[in-house]
Order: structure tokens, then sequence, then C-alpha cells
């Protein structure tokens, strides 16, 4: 299924994927591993560019050291991840927290993860303006370089709220193939060209020069590699990726971080070596350090080549990078909404492309405030802070949920597990554990930026959470969500504040918002004041097996789907604290996209215009139960297969609009 040339006509989605986003449900569908590909590698690829000097600044001639480490603690994350992405649909530290713990360690996974995806758009769109000097100067400088990063943070938002493409995740992945090709290829000169063992290690002076703190503060920097999975793991339960990808996936991005990162460090520390306990990768070259090592050829003409082509590369790395971090940034925010850990309000997507675009617009203008600080060292210690936070308790809840739930389906396990009692202890994910909250200790011990400014980001998030939760009446460490199928009430205390209303066009439209209209506005009386229910007016383009799924429509009949909408939405907002969205999407058969579409939003009801039953051989047949006398297919398909009640509203025999029953 492919993206329709219309922004405004999606495609019906299929039963078991996320709300989280049209655009995202429709790369689950066609492009599997070459998304998680995408994502995970862009991350990796893009961070050199703007970690190798600061991480250099501390760990000196023990950069390469840095990264080797760095990378085998990648590889226990990745492990982590993997195992935790392949047993929950919904994958990150705040999905395996709030399995393996409780609700508010979920959201303090998450809401320190959401300050590294702020911090990581930051970053590297303060890069790529640094980038972007050398082919002219004033774009890393002054009120130029400020509305270069402005301008590129728009495009990101804009590209966010849009959605992710196939196309676009295709085009990402050959530009990160790209880019590992030119790293790849420096690495190769660089250690016949300029690589000098004897200088390096007369450069190393440990406990000196660096110093243990220094050395550790740079491990945490150097763990900025980590937040790609935390973005893949967004996405990780959406697409079908077999046993083997997932295993090439972890070994082949660790084995990109180990070789490549500590490849480059080697090359980079012989171009910009020590000199005086410092080097031009954390002085003249900080935000720029990859060109800092193409100025190490002796050659002038590879000087210039690989000056420019560094330059050209990361500016598009790091953009793509940025929109990466994004991605992951609005997933997290969202499922934070959902499940009542930020104010709902907050994930209100957008009626066409559905994002969440109030979250995207916080987090770019969040980004451009840390951005224009122009202060990259600060940005990545504060990084490092959420980083090890998130890891550790994401290690830790791998290795929870082997007990709790020891016979749960693991489709990829950690490997090197223990048998203790009725579970195992997976020795990976412990010593990651071990590792990063190690680190992140020390971190704060002997990072004032981080302690102070992350600190305070934790302690305030826990306070606004806790106050959120008790000012509307929720539990502060249980699960509230917007109620998809796992997670549901039982039907008699079932709350309306999400409906699903298939628009027709007809009369009974107007029935059917009304209906929708009074259970969305008791619900939301009795419900968070504060927050409007949502009526889901949707227009399913039924398209024939004769046709592809993305054929274009007759005008006529997009014309008529948005008046009808319109309408709907005029009817549905007339009750108090109800908010409409609608939406135009396509589908091959009525009552599976209306199935389809009620799960992958996570709505409490549908409210259903029932179509007439077929006249064929003489009218409905006599005797049955309801949904066999006096409904089509469509309805009858709603009603059998809807995960959530269906209120039908239907024609009586003079074709008046009367209301009908409830169906569990």
């Amino acid at each position: 299924m492919s993206p329709s040339p219309d922004p405004a006509e999606g495609a019906a989605a299929a039963p078991d994927q996320h709300p989280e986003g049209r655009a995202a449900h429709l790369v689950a569908l066609t492009v599997g591993s070459p998304l998680l590909f995408s994502i995970l590698y862009t991350i990796l690829a893009g961070a050199i560019y703007f970690v190798l000097g600061v991480v250099a600044g501390y760990a000196l001639g023990l950069t390469p050291v840095v990264f080797v480490v760095a990378g085998l603690m990648y590889l226990l994350a990745a492990m982590t991840y993997m195992e935790g992405v392949t047993m929950f649909r919904q994958g990150g530290v705040t999905a395996f927290a709030r399995h393996a713990f409780d609700e508010l360690w979920s959201f303090i996974g998450g809401w320190a993860v959401m300050l590294d995806y702020v911090i990581l758009i930051a970053a590297t769109v303060f890069s790529a303006t640094s980038y972007m000097q050398i082919f002219w100067e004033p774009l890393g400088e002054g009120t130029v370089e400020l509305v270069v990063i402005a301008a590129i943070l728009v495009y990101v938002a804009a590209r966010n709220v849009r959605g992710f493409s196939t196309g676009r995740a295709r085009r990402i992945g050959l530009l990160v193939l790209a880019d590992v090709a030119v790293q790849a290829l420096l690495v190769v000169l660089g250690m016949a060209l300029i690589f000098d063992p004897g200088l390096l290690a007369s450069q190393v002076d440990f406990g000196s020069s660096p110093t243990v703190g220094d050395f550790i503060v740079a491990l945490g920097i150097a763990m900025v590699v980590a937040t790609g999975f935390e973005s893949a793991a967004g996405v990780g339960g959406e697409v079908a990726v077999e046993r083997s990808a997932v295993g090439r996936l972890v070994s082949g991005s660790s084995l990109l971080v180990i070789v490549i990162y500590a490849g480059i460090a080697l090359v980079a520390l012989s171009a910009q070596p020590i000199v005086g306990g410092s080097t031009e990768l954390a002085g003249r070259y900080l935000e720029t350090p990859m060109v800092g090592l193409a100025e190490g050829f002796s050659q002038a003409w590879l000087r210039d080549i690989f000056r420019y082509l560094v330059a050209g590369v990361a500016i598009f790395t790091l953009i793509a990078g940025a929109n990466s971090a994004m991605l992951g940034f609005s997933r997290l925010s969202y499922s934070l909404s959902t499940n009542r850990q930020i104010p709902r309000f907050l994930g209100r997507l957008q009626p066409t492309w559905f994002t969440p675009w109030i979250l995207i617009l916080a987090a770019a203008l969040g980004a451009g405030a840390l951005a224009f600080t122009r202060d990259l060292e600060f940005l990545l210690g504060l990084y490092a802070f959420g980083a090890l936070l998130g890891l550790t308790l994401a290690h830790l809840a791998i290795v929870r949920l082997r007990f709790r739930s020891p016979e749960a389906e693991r489709p990829y396990a950690v490997p090197l597990s223990i048998r203790i009692g009725k579970g195992s202890l997976p020795l990976p994910a412990l010593v990651g554990a071990v590792l990063s909250a190690a680190i992140w200790v020390s971190v704060l011990i002997t990072h004032p930026g981080a302690r102070l400014v992350g600190g305070v980001w934790l302690v305030g998030g826990v306070l606004l959470y806790v106050a959120y939760r008790r000012l509307t009446g929720k539990p502060v460490l249980k699960v509230v969500q917007v109620p998809r199928e796992a997670l549901m009430r039982e039907p008699d205390e079932a709350e309306y504040g999400s409906i699903l209303v298939p628009v027709t066009g007809t009369p009974l439209d107007d029935d059917i918002m009304q209906t929708a209209g009074r259970l969305a506005s008791d619900e939301g009386a009795e419900g968070d004041s504060t927050e409007p229910s949502q009526i889901e007016a949707v227009w399913f383009f039924e398209v024939p097996m004769s046709l592809p799924i993305d054929a274009r429509l007759p005008g006529a009949e997009v014309e008529r789907a948005g008046a009808a909408l319109d309408h709907a939405r005029r009817v549905g907002e007339e009750y108090e604290n109800v908010m409409v969205a609608t939406a135009k999407l396509r589908t091959r058969s009525m009552g599976e996209g209306i199935v389809a579409e009620a799960r992958r939003r996570g709505v409490q009801a549908i409210v259903l215009a029932a179509e007439e039953p077929s006249r064929i051989g003489g009218g409905a047949r006599l005797g049955g139960d309801l949904s066999e006398r006096f409904v089509g297919p469509a309805t009858r398909y709603v009603l059998a297969n809807a995960h959530c009640p269906v209120i039908l509203t239907a024609p009586a025999r003079d074709d008046r609009p009367v209301s009908g029953g409830t169906a569990p």
C-alpha cells in the first residue's frame, strides 16, 4: 500500500498498528527493516560529526578507547532494546519500564529521553550550520546562523507534521550508505597517510591527561549513539523484521560504532595531536571536527576534496539526523500523552496526517532555544544525563521482565543468560545497567551543567506528572491510557472520550454526529474538564480491486467528501467540550477499513450509520439476530470484529432516521 498523491487521501489502517501517524503506518506495511535502518543509522552516521571534538576535549589521547568502550556499551544496549522491541508493539524505555515496574518509572524514563531528543535536534541543527560555514563563512556566524538554524527547524517540524513516507525512508537509507562510505574512505586513507602510532602512544597519561573523571564524562557523551535505538524502538514493533534481520541490525550497527568511530578517532588525533594538554579538535575544530581530520592530509588536493566532501555530506546527514530525532520525540511524547503521563491535549493529532503537531512544534521551539546558545559542549554534557538514565532503566526493565514475565514470548532474547528459579538473568543487560548507572552518577558529580539542568528537568517533570495525575483523579503508579484493545475497561465501565464516526454524506450524518456529540459531551463533563473529548469523523473511499489503492479519485467525489466532513465538524462541535477531527481514507472493504481504523486510533466507541441489507433475492431474511435482519455486510463485519462498543443509527422502513442500539 503506498501513500496517496493527495495528502488528504490516506489509506485505512491495518488492525494491529499504532495510532501515531498515518504515514508511519504506511511505511510499516511496505518497507520493513529499511525503515529501522534509516532511523538507526542516520543518528549513528551523523553523531560523529559533532561528538568527536567534545569527546576529544575530555578524553584527549584516550579518545579511541572511549569510542571502543562506547561501542561495547552500545552492543549491550542494542541487545536490550531488541529484546524489548520484539516483546511489545510499542517499544522504547517507557514501554519496558511500564511492564517491568510501574507508570511512574515509565514516565521518568520517557521524560529523560524526551530531553535527549530535544538536545539531539538542537545539536544536529547547530552542527549543520557549522559545516555550512565551510562553503560560506557567514552561515556559521551571528544573526545569519540563527536564521539558518530557525529555517532548518521549521523544515524539520514541517516534515514531521506531514509524516514519514516510504520514499523518504529509502532516500535517507541511500544518504546513510553514502555517508558511511565517505567515513570508511577517510579511515582507510587516514590510516595509510596520517596515522602515527608512536605519536598517539606519547599523548596518553591516564589519570593525569586525561583524568579519570574526564574519561567518564567523555564516555557518557559518546553514548549519544544509543539514542538511535530509542528512535528505532518507537517503530520497531510495527515493521515486519525477521530474527536474522534483528541480529544484523544489532551486530552491524555495533560494528559501525566500534570500527568507524574508533578508526576516525585514531586518524583525527594523528591529524590534530595533543599539544600542551589540548587538541585543536576541541578548539578550532570543536564544531567541525571531521574537517579537522581532513586538514591533516599533507596533500593539498586531498585536503581540498575531503574538506568540502565531508562538509557537504555532514550537512545532509545532520539534517536527516534531526528528522529522525524528531520522529522519535513525536512518537515518544505522543505515547506519554495517550497514557495520561502528560496532558492528553498535547498529543492532539493533525487531522490530515494524523501526527502530534503540538508536540512537534514544542520540540522545535525547545530545540531552537538550546541551539541558539551555540554551546555544543554544554548540550552534549546535558545529553549524557538523560541518555545514561534511560539506558539504565531499559537494562533494568529487561532484567526484571525475565523474572516477572518469564513465560512471555521473546522472538529475540539477550544471550548469555543464567537460569535462576523460574526466570533467567541476562548477563549483558545486567552489565549494561551497572555500567550505565555508574557513569550516570559520575557525570552528575563531575558535570555541573548536567547536574543542575538535568536535575531540574527530572524533578520538575516528576512533580508535574504527580500533580497532573492527582488533579485529574488518576492513580500515580497505575496505567491510565486512552484505551486500546489490551488496556480497555469492561464494557459497563466504558467511557466515550474518543469516538470514530464514519461519515456517509447522507441525511443520517446529522443523526450519527449528534449521537456521538452527546456521548462525547457527557464523557467530557464527567472526565477531565480541561481536555475536550474527541470525535474522529472519517470518510472512507472504498477503492475497488480493479484500481490501485492510490489511484486518483474523481474530483466530485473528493469535494463531496470534504463538504460532508465540514458539515459533520460543525454539527459535532455544537456540543460542549467536544473536538472533531476529520480525515479522508482509502480502503478495499468498508467494514474492514472501519474496524482497522478504529483499532489504529484506539477509539472507545464507533457510531455507525448502518447501511441497508441487501435486497437481492427478495430482501433480508426473516428470523435471525439484529445484525442479520436489519444491516448489510459492512455493518455486520463491524459488529462482529470491532474491539469497542458500536452504536448503530439506521433508517426505519419509512426512511426516517432512528437511533439504534449498542453492540458490545
